[in-house]
């Protein structure tokens, strides 16, 4: 039994590590920006880049990391995250998402501004799912409510309701 637990304390111990690891080479990810040529087109032994819609590869990789590694970091947070309420983090990654999918894009004119109105349908789903969550768990911590048995006294009243009405 005491071996089983040190193994589970070993393989957490191992993926929070790697999480960490993650988290912390995260600004050396986001400054990787900086060696990008300066020029319309980069070349290089595998292959060749030419942006049209930035001033130089330079601009264009600055605004691929700085839509990227906001959202890997909300992305490493939404999956190791142990709250009721991680489901809201949805909505800034659904954002970064839209905004990096914009920055690959070439036939994007602007960049941040309508990525918004894409959201709205996201949060009219994702808000009342944390919602409704949240309502479930304040009604049993709080009032002591458990929803299964009110859902079977509803279901056992509908039952009876069904047998005198007919």
């Amino acid at each position: 039994m005491k071996k089983v637990k040190t193994k589970q304390m070993r393989r957490s111990l191992l993926f929070g590590s790697f999480i960490a690891f993650l988290i912390a080479i995260s600004p050396y990810l986001f400054y990787l920006y900086e060696n990008f040529p300066e020029s319309k087109t980069w070349e290089t032994s595998l292959f060749t880049l030419e942006v049209t819609n930035y001033p130089d590869v330079y601009s264009a990789a600055w605004y691929f990391v700085s839509k990227f590694i906001p959202l890997y970091l909300l992305l490493l947070w939404f999956f190791t995250c142990r709250h009721w309420w991680y489901h809201i983090i949805l909505i800034p990654i659904a954002m970064y998402a839209f905004q990096l999918f914009h920055v690959i894009n070439d036939d994007v004119e602007y960049i941040d501004e309508t990525e918004i109105y894409y959201l709205i349908p996201i949060m009219f789903v994702i808000i009342p799912i944390v919602y409704i969550i949240r309502v479930k768990l304040f009604d049993k911590l709080v009032h002591g409510i458990d929803m299964k048995k009110l859902d079977q006294e509803l279901e056992e009243l509908d039952m009876e309701e069904e047998h005198f009405s007919k």
